[in-house]
């Protein structure tokens, strides 16, 4: 090889080194760039130089690495962009439902103080409705936020499947640069490895390099979301059991598509967004909506058991939504839900149920389980009836018919606050007085009234006595039918302990009972100053109304510690998640990233090289002179 061949073997690799180090610089700001460099090796026996390859510095351990610490990291800050409104919604002195609740029984206290006053009467009006609507104000902004994480997860949806389709048809264009040149030009590879990390923001997904070059992604569970060249799309659809709630399905090679389920998606902004609904929003709402349905119910049972100032029963004091049911839209049998009812409320629980037909016999059985926690949870079905009970609800079925592994949603107090509001607006019809008197030695306990009890009663009242051998004697007038859990009682039949008594609308349940107890039943008399059942109203602030395990306070409190101590959670697993995102993100810039300062001194070093390339030649050129100038 001639000197002239060594010089310009050296000049162009020297301008391919400039070519490389100037598209670093102007790339330092690019997303997903990857610096390069010009790899030298010697032209061979003749000597000079080749540029053997523009190698990219792209290390694929460390961006996996970045790509799974990157997508826990969304997560948590979409999960943390969430939490954080409830938990201030919650604790908010003045707008929570804390020092209204506390409100509401002060204004009963009041009332208690001065049962005939008209600013005490106003005063429990005026405090019932506010607490009511700030109920309902609750209410609306979690589910406002339930529409928005639907909203969310359409938007991730597309911007998933337009990612997809981005990496399928890089990877086309990859194959056919490999074809053509025999390697795939960087930028194209920088643009693939770019699109993973902007899919792994937004969803975890696997990623399998098939040959070391074309990339196949799916799912966690294996389902493939790109495959080659060939792209599958995840869709956006309504829950098959929840029509309110929006869930991701996929579209397979056939075009059918299928529901996933809730927990096949992890990790990156929508698998923050699913798991904050999953564990926090419906939990609040449930939790919102229980304590809602305690409190009315609890006041509604009260009031009934007072009498108002113009003498009569008290009727319910608020009104509440009902337990929500939905049938699943791929039963295979054709029975749909024809009634809800809330039923015990002391078995109500802030969770929904998912029940499940075992047996499409007569009758039929059921399994429910409970979906925060998986476990069973025991059922009564009432064939004559056609109406399954459990957890505080009764569910009522139409005369369809069911078939095996048809499955039932339940939400008993997700969206009951959102109907609750105060049904008396009359102050007279406050009923502070008390309406029924229970007088005697039986022990009961349970005391409640349905609406239009002792309307058969006179005013001598009711007598019960419990005589020999445990049973129960009573006049039988005709009149006043006695029930015993439900089914007639005849004078001289059997009671015992824990048996449900009803006498003219008024329930109770007896004790320890002996011979010789007695008990008698009736409406007591008139008086704008008895504040007995005002009393009885104020105390059930004491009383454990939520769950049959803790006051109101108790399970607001308890409530609003439970989202501040997930808050809380998320936001330190976030803090150190984000801190080994950003370790990760430091390795990869020291192997990938542009330093301007180390491509300014390659500038001059391979500007220097060109310049010592081009002197080679001009030298090379003055000898070829100096030779042909002896020849003449």
């Amino acid at each position: 090889m001639s000197i002239f061949s060594i010089g310009l073997s050296g000049l162009n690799a020297a301008q391919n080194a400039l070519n490389t180090t100037s598209n670093n610089i102007s790339n330092v700001y690019t997303p997903g760039y990857n610096r390069e460099l010009t790899l030298l090796g010697e032209g061979g026996a003749a000597g000079g130089v080749k540029v053997n390859d523009i190698q990219r510095q792209f290390n694929q351990y460390v961006a996996d690495q970045l790509n799974a610490a990157t997508s826990s990291s969304s997560a948590l800050k979409a999960y943390q962009g969430q939490v954080s409104q409830i938990d201030n919604l919650l604790a908010d002195r003045d707008a929570g439902l804390a020092p209204l609740m506390q409100n509401f029984f002060s204004a009963m206290e009041d009332l208690a103080g001065s049962p005939s006053d008209p600013a005490a009467r106003q005063g429990v009006l005026g405090a019932a409705d506010t607490m009511s609507a700030q109920f309902r104000s609750f209410d609306r902004y979690l589910e406002d936020m339930q529409q928005g994480v639907n909203g969310q997860i359409r938007d991730e949806v597309t911007q998933i499947n337009n990612l997809t389709d981005q990496i399928a048809g890089l990877n086309k264009e990859i194959a056919l640069a490999r074809a053509r040149q025999g390697e795939a030009p960087n930028s194209l590879l920088n643009q693939r490895d770019q699109a993973i990390a902007d899919l792994s923001e937004r969803m975890n997904v696997r990623v399998d390099i098939q040959d070391g070059k074309t990339y196949n992604i799916s799912l966690p569970n294996g389902q493939p979301l790109v495959s080659g060249t060939n792209q599958f799309d995840l869709e956006a659809m309504e829950s098959a059991n929840d029509p309110q709630r929006m869930v991701l399905g996929y579209r397979d090679g056939n075009g059918s598509l299928s529901q996933l389920n809730e927990g096949a998606v992890t990790g990156g902004t929508l698998g923050g967004l699913m798991t904050f609904r999953a564990e926090t929003l419906d939990k609040t709402q449930n939790q919102i909506g229980q304590l809602a349905v305690s409190l009315a119910a609890g006041f509604n049972e009260q009031h009934r058991l007072g009498q108002d100032l113009n003498g009569e029963q008290g009727a319910d004091l608020f009104n509440i939504g009902q337990p929500q049911a939905y049938a699943n839209e791929r039963n295979a049998g054709d029975v749909e839900i024809a009634s809800t009812r809330f039923g015990d409320i002391d078995d109500l629980r802030a969770t929904d149920y998912t029940v499940r037909v075992t047996d499409a016999g007569e009758p039929p059985s059921f399994e429910v389980t409970r979906k925060d926690n998986g476990q069973s949870v025991s059922a009564d079905f009432d064939p004559d009836a056609n109406e399954l009970s459990f957890g505080g609800v009764v569910i009522g079925f139409d005369d369809g018919d069911f078939q095996n592994g048809d499955r039932f949603e339940v939400q008993p107090a997700r969206r009951a606050a959102g109907s609750m509001e105060t049904q008396i607006n009359d102050l007279d019809k406050i009923a502070a007085a008390r309406f029924v008197e229970a007088d005697g030695d039986m022990p009961i306990s349970g005391l409640s009234a349905e609406s239009g009890a002792l309307q058969n009663i006179g005013a001598e009242g009711f007598n019960l006595t419990v005589g020999a051998g445990d049973t129960l004697e009573f006049d039988d007038t005709g009149d006043v039918d006695v029930l015993r859990n439900g089914e007639v009682l005849e004078d001289g039949d059997q009671i015992q302990a824990g048996d449900v008594l009803t006498v003219d609308g008024v329930s109770f349940t007896l004790g320890d009972i002996e011979e010789g107890q007695t008990l008698t039943l009736g409406a007591a008399p008139p008086g704008s100053g008895d504040n007995r059942n005002a009393l009885a109203m104020q105390g059930l602030q004491d009383v454990s109304l939520v769950g049959g395990t803790s006051s109101v306070s108790q399970a607001y409190g308890s409530m609003v510690s439970d989202v501040g101590n997930r808050t809380n959670i998320v936001q330190v697993n976030l803090d150190a998640q984000q801190g080994l995102t950003d370790q990760l993100k430091a390795v990869q810039q020291s192997e990938s990233g542009v330093n301007l300062d180390e491509e300014a001194a390659n500038l001059i070093r391979y500007q220097q090289y060109y310049q010592a390339n081009a002197r080679v030649i001009d030298i090379g050129s003055s000898m070829l002179d100096t030779i042909l100038g002896l020849r003449a």
